[in-house]
């Protein structure tokens, strides 16, 4: 089993779309779809999406909630926390090795958990 796609709620779809832009830019995964309630980057074998919820109300994260993105190497680990950081991103766990993994964590514009791993 594999993480097929992953959908995060935003409070701000231009904000999320530009963050989650540049943040992508060179990862493999690209915009391929957006609608005035959803936007789409998607790669060889894993879809990512910022949505507005359906039910209209305010978007929230989740206490506990984390998503992980194996992202191949240590060194892209560092470059995407960085990156995210400089997007207006928040720090949640520089890049450090943490059990088998080596992960950093950030939380986006709207307060949801990522972590980037090798």
């Amino acid at each position: 089993m594999k993480l097929d796609y992953c959908v995060l709620g935003t409070n701000n779809m231009d904000a999320a779309v530009r963050f989650y832009d540049a943040l992508f830019d060179g990862t493999g995964l690209s915009q391929v779809l957006a609608t005035d309630r959803m936007t789409f980057w998607q790669g060889p074998d894993f879809a990512f999406a910022v949505a507005k919820p359906f039910n209209g109300e305010a978007a929230t994260n989740g206490n506990g909630t984390m998503i992980g993105l194996n992202v191949g190497s240590a060194d892209e680990v560092s470059r995407l926390h960085a990156k995210a950081l400089t997007l207006g991103g928040s720090c949640e766990g520089g890049p450090g090795q943490r059990g088998p993994k080596y992960s950093a964590y950030i939380r986006d514009l709207d307060r949801n958990k990522i972590v980037f791993s090798v």
